[in-house]
């Protein structure tokens, strides 16, 4: 698995375009980062980077960045309303793929380092990369902001992590750390400045203070005033979306403005935004709504719509979720990602893989689909419109569980190749021995892990198919029929597949269980979609 890193720094300025670009193309001409965006906002008057690559690269990347803007921005000018101490403000290390926590902390701790050796600035490491505690939060390290600076370095307890304790008018100083994904969420209002920051205090974990704490866990928020969109801005900071989500900040802001009688004119995200953050705020308004929606395009365009997220720019998906922009693991293509021609050629060429487990996860796959399908061709239509409750039940179940057995396609085709990695290693003395034998078991484990995994996931869906062939469409018939058989073949492709990897595993107690779990599945597959077949054979035209 290809190792990424996120990097997100956050320059002082948001105005002069050349200065914008110069900074960006920095980062574009490292080799190794790809520039995912480049977010300028005026009033702000700072702009947000956000760029991946090897955890070296980007290292190298977000010091190509500083060195243009140690040539270019100028702090002694600078006025803005957001918080800031420096050219280079903040510039944190975010895991995306294949990448620990520690490691974007080393990240942080070389990046740091290097600039201010280079530059001769002072550098604060914050968040996972924090040495102290009083060092975690940003806003604690960012307070006073750059004005402060003088006094502030002159103070033991403010002494940086690295560079000097003396005041550098044109750089400031800058913060940098590791921490998880950061979703930059800011809120319309039609309101002052003062009122916004009003709400703000009110949401935000800080609230005003520690005998007044906000509402909202793990949120940074301020107000300000955009000049150039004449509104306010309740502009938080979402430190974990898994705790509180982009949905609950927004109804929570909706609920105070509200109260002051203010109406909330959309809302903006600030650079990129995991999928997840998204599809959990739409599957909040499914729920509060009522609403049937399966697809993954149709659920973006209704959090779009009901957070407001093109009311100040157009938002489109394609480019603002960073699942989308990530450069794929691995320079090969996918198989699923391949035209079915081509996979059918992969499958039949001289190669171990892919090979029955990619062709069992294929066969289940279609199987989910042929059943998903059948259960919307039996939805929303007048003559059973009667079951549009039922079937808003029974078909998520084959949604879903058509993209994991997809999924399983490469995913068993990548667990066979750590396989026959492993069986070149040396073994030329007891050490390497010892090792090469580790990572064979390992292998096999990961390649017997994949087969058992489409085989309960099948599993989970003959309940479901069983209450389906009582009632779907008729019309569908021959499909469901084939469904059945189809799942029942992904299970059966699955239990050989699952047999001769398990040969050679040496963990007897493993294998014992795992060869009476998948023939208890395959018997359940045999006699579960003779049922389903019963049952449709049944039924009367």
């Amino acid at each position: 698995m290809s190792r990424l890193v996120e990097c997100v720094p956050n320059f002082s300025e948001g105005n002069n375009q050349e200065v914008i670009d110069a900074i960006a193309r920095a980062v574009a001409q490292t080799p190794g980062c790809t520039l995912l965006d480049v977010d300028a906002g005026p009033s702000t008057n700072r702009t947000v980077y956000t760029f991946v690559g090897r955890p070296e690269d980007v290292v190298e990347g977000a010091l190509n960045a500083a060195r243009a803007a140690h040539r270019l921005i100028d702090m002694s000018r600078h006025r803005g309303e957001h918080p800031r101490m420096g050219a280079l403000d903040v510039c944190p290390f975010i895991p995306v793929r294949g990448v620990t926590m520690d490691e974007c902390v080393l990240c942080a701790q070389a990046f740091g380092q290097r600039l201010a050796e280079e530059l001769g600035v002072p550098v604060y490491l914050y968040g996972e990369a924090a040495r102290m505690t009083s060092r975690q939060s940003l806003p604690a390290i960012r307070a006073g902001e750059y004005e402060a600076l003088p006094e502030k370095l002159k103070q033991a307890e403010w002494a940086p992590d690295f560079g000097p304790s003396s005041f550098v008018p044109s750089w400031g100083a800058t913060a940098t750390g590791a921490r998880k994904f950061l979703l930059a969420f800011n809120i319309n209002l039609l309101s002052t400045k003062e009122q916004a920051h009003r709400i703000a205090l009110n949401l935000r974990e800080q609230g005003r203070g520690k005998d007044q704490p906000g509402r909202l866990s793990k949120v940074q928020g301020i107000g300000w005033y955009l000049d150039e969109k004449n509104l306010a801005q309740v502009s938080m900071n979402l430190l974990d979306f898994e705790v509180t989500g982009l949905h609950t900040v927004f109804e929570e802001t909706c609920r105070e403005a509200q109260e002051l009688s203010l109406p909330v004119v959309g809302s903006q995200l600030v650079g990129l935004v995991p999928l997840k953050a998204l599809l959990d705020a739409a599957a909040f308004y499914c729920e509060q709504e009522n609403l049937f929606l399966l697809e993954e395009e149709h659920r973006l365009r209704l959090v779009v719509n009901r957070l407001g997220l093109d009311s100040l720019s157009p938002f489109n998906p394609k480019e603002r979720i960073i699942e989308y922009l990530v450069p794929q693991d691995g320079p090969e293509q996918s198989l699923v990602d391949q035209p079915l021609r081509a996979f059918i050629r992969a499958v039949g060429a001289r190669s171990a893989a892919p090979g029955g487990g990619s062709v069992a996860a294929a066969s289940a796959a279609m199987g989910a689909a042929l059943a998903s399908m059948a259960g919307l061709m039996t939805y929303g239509r007048r003559q059973f419109e009667h079951l549009d409750v039922t079937m808003r039940r029974l078909i998520p179940p084959f949604h879903a569980a058509m993209a994991e057995l997809t999924a399983m396609v490469d995913a068993d085709a990548r667990a066979f190749e750590a396989y026959l990695k492993a069986t070149k290693l040396p073994k030329n003395t007891p050490e390497d021995k010892d090792r090469r034998e580790a990572a064979l078991q390992e292998g096999l484990r990961q390649a017997v892990a994949v087969p058992l995994a489409l085989a309960e996931t099948v599993a989970s869906l003959w309940p479901v198919l069983r209450e389906l062939a009582l009632c779907v469409n008729l019309a569908c018939r021959s499909d469901l029929q084939v469904a059945a058989k189809a799942l029942e073949t992904g299970v059966f492709a699955a239990y050989f597949n699952v047999l001769i990897n398990l040969k050679d595993v040496t963990d007897d107690v493993f294998k014992d269980q795992v060869r009476h779990r998948i023939s208890s599945l395959l018997q359940d597959a045999q006699t579960q979609a003779a049922l389903v077949l019963g049952r449709l054979e049944a039924r009367q035209e």
